[in-house]
């Protein structure tokens, strides 16, 4: 998936535009990846086109360390980041979820490189992880 198509999936889950689905994305992405493991960072970095991979590593730091959230301050520093109340972050945050998932080729969020991802996350944040991949579903 390129990256027009992977902002238009997310633009349609959040019924906003192209544009504001960007900046979504850019947010999830920042959040998600500073909670991941440098070594699986890089993982998911490899998956995405080059546009995606510049959103991806924007603000990366080198040798910066797993930061521990929960669900809770991930969707609080979303909403901080994209400018939205925090009840519609978390919708965002399972939407770029969910079109992530898509672009790792996994249509529940639990295979391959999207099942990494999953078993990095604390339980709160599997949740969606897991609700991301059943709206995916239907």
């Amino acid at each position: 998936m390129d990256e027009k198509a992977f902002f238009k999936n997310i633009a349609k889950r959040l019924r906003c535009d192209e544009s504001r689905a960007e900046g979504v994305a850019f947010a999830v992405f920042q959040e998600l990846r500073d909670r991941l493991t440098p070594k699986q960072a890089s993982h998911v970095e490899a998956q995405l086109a080059k546009p995606l991979k510049t959103l991806w590593r924007s603000l990366e730091k080198p040798d910066r360390s797993v930061r521990k959230v929960h669900e809770r301050q991930f969707v609080g520093e979303v909403a901080r980041m994209a400018g939205l109340p925090e009840d519609e972050a978390e919708r965002a945050v399972v939407a770029v979820f969910g079109a992530l998932q898509r672009l790792l080729g996994s249509p529940t969020g639990q295979e391959g490189e999207a099942w990494d991802v999953f078993s990095e996350l604390p339980k709160d944040l599997k949740r969606l992880w897991i609700a991301a991949g059943a709206a995916g579903a239907t």
